[in-house]
This record gives structure tokens, C-alpha cells and sequence, in this order.
């Protein structure tokens, strides 16, 4: 149903804006190609971050900038 609408729209078009529709269609293709292979290649591992991040020993300390809030 869908690609019989498509196509009844697309008949409809000057030549110049079914290459646009064209190009479109090309971009998507691409994106969703990229997609594909981004969602494959980032697989998340546990402690892939391990040593690269780091809480400050005084991180529950209250700040400076707040103190007369308190």
C-alpha cells in the first residue's frame, strides 16, 4: 500500500524533483547503512572505562558556592 502511494506521488513530480526524492532515498539507504555497522561495532564491555574515570574523594562534601543555601 505504502509503495503504490509512493509511487502514485512520484508520477506526479517534475523530473527535477524526482531526483531529488532520488538523492533522498540514497541518503537514507547510506544512514541506515551506517547504522548497521556502527550497531555492531560498539558492543558496550563491563569496565571498558576501567582507570579513565575517577570520583573526587570530597565529591559529598558540600561546595563552597552553596554554603550560604545551607
Amino acid at each position: 500500500m505504502t509503495e503504490q502511494l509512493i509511487l502514485r506521488e512520484l508520477h506526479e513530480l517534475p523530473e527535477a524533483m524526482k531526483v531529488e526524492v532520488l538523492h533522498f532515498v540514497q541518503f537514507l539507504k547510506t544512514e541506515q547503512s551506517k547504522k548497521k555497522q556502527t550497531s555492531r561495532l560498539t558492543k558496550r564491555k563491563a569496565g571498558g572505562l576501567k582507570g579513565k574515570v575517577w570520583i573526587a574523594p570530597d565529591f559529598k562534601a558540600p561546595l563552597e558556592d552553596f554554603k550560604e543555601y545551607m
